[in-house]
């Protein structure tokens, strides 16, 4: 003989809970998971290595953190300046993590995003080989929007120092890229 439930309908229970904190600031990388890394490229393959590695700069130590932005780079601006697919989505996750104090590795990641807006060598190559434009993959468009992607948020320089540290000098050297 089967017995009635004990537990609160689910209407009832939704009014005992308590409001979430407005105050807190959104968890960093959330919007990861509404990226479809799986159908984008880098480097390797398919990107899923991607959310992982922006993962591991935002929580892990000093010595993961600078493993996985060298990893990273390779992934999405392999040499410093060939970018892939995957940069443009990549990118505003890594101006997220550079507006992070906590992240260990800010300088690095800076240097990495001015390498994205300086790439240029998908373009030169088109230039010399037109037929490249017709590329189903189009690299070309590709670090266009990587390029972009870095220009858009160029205004959160402005939170960042520019002074005689390791972060500052990295800032600046990001700024001067931007200007040119």
């Amino acid at each position: 003989m089967r017995t009635a439930s004990t537990h609160q309908p689910s209407t009832e229970r939704d009014q005992h809970r308590q409001p979430a904190d407005r105050g807190t600031p959104p968890e960093p990388l959330r919007g990861l998971r509404d990226v479809p890394w799986q159908d984008i490229r880098d480097s390797t393959g398919p990107a899923t290595a991607v959310p992982l590695l922006l993962n591991r700069i935002a929580w892990g130590n000093p010595q993961t953190a600078a493993a996985a932005v060298g990893e990273l780079r390779d992934r999405i601006c392999q040499y410093g300046f060939v970018v892939e697919q995957a940069t443009a989505a990549t990118v505003p996750f890594l101006w997220e993590l550079v507006q992070l104090p906590q992240v260990t590795c800010r300088p690095q990641l800076l240097r990495l995003l001015a390498g994205i807006a300086g790439a240029c060598q998908w373009e030169r190559t088109a230039s010399a080989y037109p037929k490249l434009l017709n590329h189903p993959e189009n690299p070309v468009a590709w670090e266009r929007a990587a390029r972009r992607a870095v220009r858009e948020r160029a205004g959160l320089l402005r939170r960042l120092p520019l002074d005689d540290t390791e972060l500052g000098r990295a800032t600046a050297e990001l700024s001067r890229q931007l200007e040119r």
